[in-house]
């Protein structure tokens, strides 16, 4: 799949799946879920590398993750899902120059057809219309987005009239700069909704209502991994109390043997 295939999900009113992916095993799965796009979100920081928050994970990680996720998949190249990869902080916050070769770096090292990008500032959008220049995919990602949340926090976002204002302006800005889809993360359902009719382009939500035309999830929250998991996720099972408990019985079961 490719970035511009999104769009035609849209109009088919096909609802987009996203799933993120950390590792080999993880890129399987999600493969063979059968979800449109695999996302190598930087929550890996959290999931995968213990950190308490996305800010430390850096440009090396996100590529050599990428890279994992890319060798559990199966299908051959044609038919494996969009695999997109978070640009991390400080790899599109310090120039147009930087960003470009780091954004290039992630596309010409691993198999990611597109980067995903958070915020529309004035600067962030001159980023973006710079790398989507260059022939490089960029996902957008507003509302609560997790590398500003030392002055945004992590709560939900829109909520105040000039809010709600600047995330519609921002988000017809990103359509109008060509990013091929916006993630809306933790915002209100009708304003997600206002969005999604007002753009051609596919907004998918994570925490944003049922009226996006997809939905993203982190894998590690739905399968219970997690010690947390975010108020818009409720995880599928007791997935880490499940694998606990048994290898707790299995190493018990070799001592008694």
């Amino acid at each position: 799949m490719l970035p511009s295939d999104l769009i035609k999900l849209k109009k088919n009113s096909q609802k987009i799946i996203v799933l993120t992916a950390w590792d080999s095993i993880t890129g399987s799965l999600v493969e063979e879920s059968g979800a449109d796009i695999v996302l190598i979100g930087d929550s890996l920081a959290m999931v995968a590398l213990g950190y308490q928050s996305t800010l430390p994970v850096t440009l090396e990680n996100m590529i050599y993750h990428a890279n994992a996720v890319s060798r559990g998949f199966k299908k051959d190249f044609k038919n494996q899902p969009l695999l997109v990869c978070d640009m991390p902080f400080l790899s599109y916050q310090c120039g147009e120059d930087k960003a470009v070769e780091f954004a290039g770096r992630i596309i010409q090292s691993t198999y990611a057809k597109a980067v995903k990008i958070e915020g529309a500032e004035e600067e962030i959008q001159c980023v973006i219309s710079r790398l989507i220049r260059m022939g490089i995919p960029v996902m957008g990602h507003l509302g609560l987005t997790p590398q500003s949340y030392l002055n945004l926090g992590l709560k939900k976002q829109g909520l105040s009239l000039q809010s709600r204002d600047k995330l519609k302006k921002d988000a017809k800005a990103l359509e109008k700069l060509g990013c091929f889809s916006v993630v809306l993360e933790h915002i209100p359902e009708d304003l997600a909704k206002e969005i999604q009719t007002n753009l051609e382009i596919p907004i998918i939500g994570i925490g944003a209502g049922q009226y996006c035309d997809g939905q993203v999830r982190v894998t590690a929250d739905l399968l219970g991994l997690n010690e947390k998991h975010p108020p818009f996720c409720e995880p599928l099972l007791k997935g880490k109390k499940i694998f606990a408990e048994k290898l707790q019985e299995w190493v018990q079961n070799e001592r008694e043997s």
